[in-house]
């Protein structure tokens, strides 16, 4: 692979392009893509709300910013660095990606047989082990060190950690259907447990007295650095991230339990109140879709029964139970 020199203020960095190249590509191609259909839904009336549109956009950014020098070139020196790297762009980013994303934005993307297993691939069992696979996978000394080696490697390498950590959180807050028994604790113990996969790769880091990539012992010297004490603190980075993220998740999930409760008593009460029928399921589909004006307007727009609802309990039960 040809390596360009490009001089720095401290240090000398070469620009992999084989590692570069494809990473830039792909983004300017995400990029061009989200704009245009963005541009549609605006045209269509559904706009995209602007913080999506700016959290899409500036983590397909940040993506391509850590793959480039002087941090692209500190990654394949220095442990700590290309750990930091990677969780950048598996988990952080591709978390702010999916918050960028919407059903209607999603839609052409499902109709496109190539993409379609998008669809199953987001079942939060199917993601969840698709993600610690790969995760695992490419921690293993001989496929690791062969990326360090190996530019268009390592560009796969990226590329998987990003496409998986989508599908990661797509399972857990994308726009597309969710198995019914994921909603409430479900999503609760699914962060729960992508906290327990990356614990356990991250105490083996910050504990291990082995090395595990020995590529790293001369960049390491050069650096200043002892390679055991660089394990450990790419250890010690991948736990603090986990950590912060896990509370972060669990809390806004917790938040949202409420909100999407106070959504449903709401849609219930106004069916009541309209002596229209309305079950509890629906209700909570509703407010868990985010289509509860549109439930709303058709609410106030049907006729009430010629029995309101509200004078028989016993009624109201049992269509509630069978909606």
């Amino acid at each position: 692979m040809p390596v360009v020199p490009i001089p720095l203020a401290s240090s000398e960095a070469t620009l992999h392009f084989g590692e570069f190249v494809p990473p830039v590509l792909a983004a300017a191609a995400y990029l061009m893509l989200y704009l245009r259909r963005a541009n549609t839904l605006k045209l269509q009336g559904r706009p995209v709300a602007s913080w999506r549109a700016v959290s899409f956009i500036c983590a397909v950014l940040t993506v391509v910013a850590v793959q480039l020098p002087p941090l692209d070139t500190l990654a394949d020196e220095i442990l700590l660095v290309h750990m930091i790297q990677h969780i950048v762009i598996g988990e952080v980013a591709s978390l702010f990606i999916v918050l960028g994303l919407t059903g209607p934005m999603l839609a052409p993307l499902l109709q496109v047989r190539f993409t379609r297993p998008v669809r199953v691939l987001t079942n939060p069992l199917i993601a969840l082990l698709l993600w610690a696979v790969n995760l695992y996978t490419w921690h293993v000394p001989l496929l690791y060190q062969l990326a360090i080696r190996h530019d268009l490697i390592h560009a796969l390498e990226h590329a998987c950690l990003l496409w998986f950590g989508v599908l990661l959180w797509l399972a857990l807050l994308g726009p597309l259907p969710k198995p019914a028994w994921f909603e409430g604790w479900g999503r609760v113990g699914y962060v729960c447990v992508v906290r327990c996969f990356g614990a356990v790769l991250g105490n083996v880091f910050l504990w291990a007295q082995t090395i595990f990539y020995p590529i790293y012992k001369a960049s390491d010297a050069r650096h200043g650095l002892n390679p055991i004490s660089d394990q450990n603190l790419a250890g010690g980075i991948m736990d603090a991230v986990q950590v912060g993220l896990t509370t972060v998740l669990i809390c806004w999930l917790f938040l949202r339990f409420a909100a999407l409760d106070e959504e449903r008593q709401k849609l219930l009460d106004l069916a009541s109140d309209r002596g229209v029928e309305l079950s509890d399921a629906r209700a909570a589909r509703a407010a868990l879709a985010g289509t509860t004006e549109h439930l709303r307007e058709r609410l106030l727009a049907e006729e009430p029964d010629d029995r309101p609802l509200a004078e028989d309990p016993t009624q109201q039960h049992a269509g509630q139970s069978t909606g």
